[in-house]
This record gives structure tokens, sequence and C-alpha cells, in this order.
């Protein structure tokens, strides 16, 4: 079997794998919740392999929520940043089977550095998916869950669906 050849462009943006371009994985994306996505990622890309073909759209939220599919992650608009979100925290919800998913995790998904800046978005997505039964807010997100928003937890909701996480 021959070796492949790989590489990462100067800029980061893409790695070159016998000489085709693929989108790199977002290097803002923290270590803890890259691994956890990309553990995600391969449990999907294995139900595909066994003949689960509705485990591609875990697939699809797994790289979205890396940066690698969807809006490039070094020209993220708000829908951009909104459609990372929500990948990132269906492909959680999946991977901790329901576990929960703190709003401020999702917030360093789409920016470590400056993730606090991006709460406000995740909070509205949060809101979007709790109305269309998708996720469930147990901690609500009133104004008392103003002052420790990070801590604000996500549930799957009664319409979550955990093969494809959405209704």
């Amino acid at each position: 079997m021959s070796e492949r050849r790989h590489y990462v462009t100067d800029d980061g943006r893409y790695i070159v794998v016998d000489g085709r371009r693929w989108r790199a994985t977002d290097p803002s994306v923290p270590e803890d919740l890259r691994d956890e996505l990309v553990r995600e990622l391969m449990r999907a890309r294995r139900l595909i392999k066994n003949g689960d073909t509705s485990a591609r759209a875990r697939v699809h939220d797994a790289k979205t929520a890396l940066g690698e599919r969807g809006e490039p992650w070094w020209e993220a608009t708000g829908d951009g940043v909104r459609a990372r979100v929500a990948a990132g925290v269906d492909a959680l919800l999946r991977a901790r089977e329901g576990g929960p998913v703190l709003l401020g995790e999702a917030a360093r998904i789409v920016g470590e550095a400056g993730w606090r800046s991006r709460l406000e978005a995740v909070r509205d997505v949060a809101r979007s998916r709790r109305r269309s039964g998708d996720w469930d807010l147990p901690d609500g997100d009133g104004p008392d869950a103003e002052a420790s928003s990070e801590e604000l937890r996500i549930l799957p909701g009664p319409e979550f669906d955990a093969g494809t996480g959405r209704a």
C-alpha cells in the first residue's frame, strides 16, 4: 500500500491529501471539544459503513461544528456562526447521549478567544431550537439566567432525533 502524502497550506485553512484540497478544522475549537466532535464524527462514519445512511446528518453536523463544512471559519458571519452552533450542539448532545451542553461550550466551538461575544448568538439559536422542540433549556433564559449565561444547560427536547438531531 502506498503512503498518503498530505500537508497543511501556509495559511492553515486547508489540508492537501494526495493532491486533493480539504478545509482544515477551525484551529480555535478548544482541544477537548474538538476531540469530542471528532469522536462523534468517527462514530457516525462507522454507522454509515455498517449501513445506517441516516447517520449522514451526524457526519454533516460534526464536520460543520469543526468548521470543515458550511461557511468558512475564517469568514464567519452571523448566519454561519448560528449554523455552526446548532450543528455543534446537536453533535455534542448525541455524543453525550443526551447529556447537557453548556451555553459557554457552544460559544467556544465558534470562537475560543472571543467566545463571550458569541453568547448572545448561541442564546438566540437555543431559544429558536427550544421553540421547535429540538432542545430544552431547563435553567430558563430569563433575566436570572443572564448572570451565569455560560452555565446555561442545553438538553435534547421532545422533538430531538438522536439520528439527525432534528425533528
